[in-house]
């Protein structure tokens, strides 16, 4: 699939792409370097030139990480780059907006799937193709906690995107 780089406030992110939507998204690594790797792993394994409507995606990224937040859930996604549980998981991170968070708990009683299924909701988060556009940061423990983010940067990236959106955070 073809792939892009791109600068941000936060670092350069990657994106890539196919006929049926993107196919994955990534955070900024330590370096353009790694965040290239990252991506090929995943399956942006050649450079590409965006069409007009992954330029539009990577602009609104842009201007999210500069704090004009942004809401991604009409973002065309590849959808057999996940399950179709993980999917329904998606679109439940999808609908939680900027400044607020939810439970892994809370989404599976979204899911009718009750909180003990909330170990899978967060398993599909840590698969999540899409971070950020897919917003998987706005999920946190029961206790309101920062747990887990397989993005780089893990808790540090978390927390960092969720104080951009403003989103109220606990400490220790």
């Amino acid at each position: 699939m073809p792939h892009a780089l791109f600068p941000t406030h936060f670092g350069t992110c990657g994106i890539a792409w196919g006929e049926n939507g993107l196919t994955c998204f990534q955070l900024p690594d330590d370096t353009e370097a790694l965040t290239g790797r990252s991506l090929a792993a995943r399956g942006g394994t050649q450079r590409g030139e965006p069409p007009e409507w992954v330029r539009l995606i990577i602009a609104r990224v842009q201007m999210h990480l500069e704090g004009k937040l942004q809401d991604f859930s009409g973002t065309a996604l590849d959808r057999s780059c996940a399950s179709d549980f993980q999917m329904a998981v998606y679109l439940q991170a999808q609908a939680i907006k900027p400044g607020f968070e939810k439970s892994y708990g809370e989404i599976a009683r979204l899911m009718a799937l009750g909180s003990e299924a909330a170990r899978a909701v967060g398993m599909a988060l840590a698969a999540n193709p899409w971070p950020l556009i897919v917003p998987c940061h706005r999920v946190v423990s029961a206790e309101g906690r920062m747990t887990g983010f397989s993005a780089p940067g893990g808790i540090r990236t978390k927390a960092r995107l969720l104080a951009l959106e403003g989103a109220e955070l606990l400490s220790d």
